[in-house]
């Protein structure tokens, strides 16, 4: 709006935007953005035993669960109206190829089966990948280069196909493959076809960056990997947000029903690029563990206001674009709703 000589701007006192500020009615009236529980997704980590809950250090609140708690978790998270889970495993045992996530009677089939048969009615989602279940960390198969190892991309497909479609025998509602090898959602759907479920949806990790603020969440699923790092696959954080949408767009082609960019704060314009260029594909974004436990850390030490901060962060991602947001305060936010 341009200003008047005085710097006041054209159009005052007429127009006052305070208007729309001073009642608490009115700026919830003219609010354009909400965080409501059913757009949430709560990650949960399942380890083997019976009547485990180990805390998670680096997350607060948060803890590995063994299979037979899930029912009661299950039951209280659908109660809170959440949109629903997504698992991650860390299996008593890693090899070199992560056998126990291809087997049907590996962690997370178990967790599947039993939240399920609690809870039939809530969404559950697996990851797909296979950091948490190598004895190296990586997220698949790996080949030596150079004197140098990588992940083998395409070996890598055919034991992500075993697994999403042990997944969808033990009766996950999505698969969410987070590995980054490239013909991922590709091949995921044709194995997904050719055994019966081709009405199972894939949400892609479809812009997944080499991230600083996954640390807790490798403490988490204890998936840190034992030498190198991602970054051959997992995405540059400086790399251009066209790499991103071309990501998208492969997945997409390859038969993607719904896309995540991973972390959420730190690449909101990346969220912004994908919803504008894709608005008919559901946009989720991951609010990841560093982001979460940063909030925390600050927030113990009174320096700022846990709900206000992590609402207010909350608030940001979906203004983004993101339909659907991956977090570890869908609980808390179900909970000071209620309040």
């Amino acid at each position: 709006m341009p200003l008047e000589p005085t710097g006041r701007h054209v159009g005052f006192p007429t127009t006052r935007l305070r208007r729309l500020r001073y009642h608490p009615g009115v700026r919830r009236l003219v609010r354009a953005v909400d965080v409501a529980p059913g757009n949430l997704i709560l990650p949960l980590f399942v380890r083997p035993g019976r009547g485990v809950r180990r805390p998670i250090a680096a997350m607060p609140g948060h803890d590995q669960v063994s299979p037979d708690l899930l029912a009661e978790e299950g039951r209280r998270i659908a109660e809170l109206g959440i949109g629903g889970v997504i698992l991650f495993g860390i299996p008593d045992t890693k090899d070199a190829h992560g056998s126990d996530a291809t087997s049907r009677t590996g962690i997370i089939a178990q967790a599947v089966a039993q939240l399920k048969a609690a809870v039939p009615d809530l969404l559950v989602i697996t990851d797909v990948c296979f950091c948490e279940y190598t004895d190296h960390g990586h997220c698949g198969a790996l080949v030596e280069r150079n004197g140098q190892f990588d992940v083998d991309n395409d070996a890598t497909l055919e034991m992500l196909v075993r697994q999403a479609v042990v997944h969808a025998r033990a009766g996950a509602d999505i698969v969410a493959p987070s590995g980054m090898m490239d013909g991922m959602v590709g091949a995921i759907r044709g194995g997904l076809d050719a055994a019966g479920f081709s009405h199972l949806p894939i949400m892609s990790y479809a812009a997944k960056y080499a991230s600083g603020f996954y640390g807790p969440f490798r403490e988490a699923a204890e998936s840190a990997p034992r030498f190198g790092n991602r970054r051959t696959y997992q995405m540059d954080p400086a790399a251009a947000a066209g790499q991103a949408i071309r990501e998208v767009e492969l997945d997409i082609a390859e038969g993607a029903d719904l896309v995540i960019v991973k972390p959420a704060l730190a690449y909101l314009d990346v969220i912004g690029a994908v919803a504008a260029r894709y608005p008919g594909v559901p946009l989720a974004a991951y609010n990841v563990s560093g982001e979460f436990s940063m909030i925390k850390a600050a927030a113990e030490r009174g320096w700022l206001d846990e709900q206000t901060v992590a609402l207010e962060s909350l608030v940001a991602i979906r203004r983004a674009g993101a339909q659907i947001i991956i977090t570890y305060w869908a609980k808390d936010v179900a909970r000071w709703q209620q309040a």
